[in-house]
């Protein structure tokens, strides 16, 4: 007798800010939400770990007990350019650090509670789409593949996975070098001493942010092209030795700081060429739909902010109200709306910024014009949602 394959009303891809937020959301309405990771919670993740207040509200709603967690609160950006040269101004709305592998943590054990059906340890290996019902075919570690069904599949994976090879997503194939193969490094440090600061540090084909995160640790997490690791023989130590500590502001910063344990965490090919929404059936949000450059700092809330419009969405979809186009439709409109501006920001300000001789013009422009840094900051930050 053959095994009946298990039914949900939607499967989500990848368990991070997006994917869980979103389950919570969908399960709340009271549909079947099964989720696949990869990884086991709790779990590092390469990230600036700076969220933007515009998601506070949006957080403590889902049930992120934010107001309880004593966590530090970031109001100003100190901006440093290759040669040493600084600007610091105050942010607008300003943010607050938390680290993904609390963040994560909190929203998987919500979710978990809520009822979302919670894969860990599993990779999705292929999405079928046949008769507007998917199959969604993933492995957990052993030898055997399993199946479900689903009424829709999102992918909420992040940056890159086998899927986006597997289907062959225009990104991967991308001709935007510029864009196209960057590498990151993130490590938790102790010994700084910059509270209510994140900074920001430009060096040759790459820049540094660095920000407190809870329990008075700090976010040390640094982007550039893997040209600039392999020139340094594949060394993330030469690199920063030979390379950002060429700036001698975040010279200081590495002197001073104490790596804990289990860090570096690293990533690499990273694309910030444009994606599409739909690929194979599958539509995309956060990092999957769309990956912001650092430089504008709210990843975090954009992926947030992602899953509540595309939740309304879905809902009606699921309901029978609107069907798969107009879904698409209508939270491709929105997507654009909220983050459209600051995609475009984002990618302008990537072609500058790592550049020495461009780097060190526009610090020294936003000192003498404090004024000009103003529309550049709210340009890549939004509104509570």
């Amino acid at each position: 007798m053959q095994k009946q394959v298990q039914q949900y009303d939607v499967v989500i891809i990848g368990g991070g800010l997006a994917g869980l937020s979103l389950a919570i959301q969908l399960v709340r309405k009271g549909f079947r939400v099964i989720l696949f990771e990869k990884e086991v919670y709790p779990f590092h993740k390469v990230c600036g770990e700076y969220v933007s207040k515009e998601a506070w509200p949006f957080l403590e709603a889902l049930g992120v007990p934010l107001s309880e967690m004593r966590l530090p609160i970031i109001d100003s950006l100190l901006l440093t350019a290759p040669n040493g040269t600084a600007f610091k101004t105050k942010l607008l709305l300003g943010g607050f650090g938390i680290s993904r592998y609390t963040l994560d943590y909190e929203l998987y054990k919500i979710a978990k509670r809520e009822g979302v059906v919670i894969k860990e340890g599993s990779k999705v290996e292929d999405v079928v789409l046949d008769n507007n019902q998917y199959h969604v075919h993933y492995s957990d570690g052993s030898s055997t593949r399993s199946e479900i069904e689903a009424r829709l599949c999102l992918g909420a994976y992040g940056k890159r996975s086998n899927l986006d090879v597997k289907w062959k997503r225009s990104f991967i194939n991308s001709k935007e070098r510029r864009l196209n193969n960057y590498i990151a490094v993130k490590y938790h440090v102790a010994g700084i001493k910059q509270p209510s600061i994140i900074g920001l540090h430009n060096f040759e084909n790459g820049y540094c942010g660095v920000s407190e995160i809870e329990n008075g640790k700090y976010c040390l997490c640094y982007l550039t092209t893997a040209a600039m690791l392999k020139k340094a023989g594949g060394q993330i130590r030469e690199l920063e030795q030979n390379v950002l500590s060429k700036n001698p502001v975040l010279a200081s910063v590495l002197k001073q700081s104490t790596h804990e344990n289990d860090f570096p965490v690293t990533i690499a090919q990273i694309s910030f060429s444009r994606k599409t929404w739909v690929e194979n059936g599958v539509l995309m949000l956060g990092d999957a739909a769309g990956m912001i450059t650092p430089l504008c700092g709210n990843g975090m809330s954009m992926a947030l902010h992602s899953s509540k419009m595309l939740a309304l969405f879905v809902e009606q979809y699921l309901k029978g109200v609107i069907g798969f186009d107009q879904l698409v439709s209508l939270y491709k409109e929105q997507w654009l709306k909220a983050f459209g501006g600051r995609m475009q920001m984002g990618r302008g300000l990537q072609r500058f910024f790592g550049k020495p001789i461009l780097s060190n013009f526009f610090v020294g422009l936003f000192r003498l014009f404090p004024l000009l840094a103003r529309p550049v900051i709210r340009k890549t930050h939004g509104q509570p949602f």
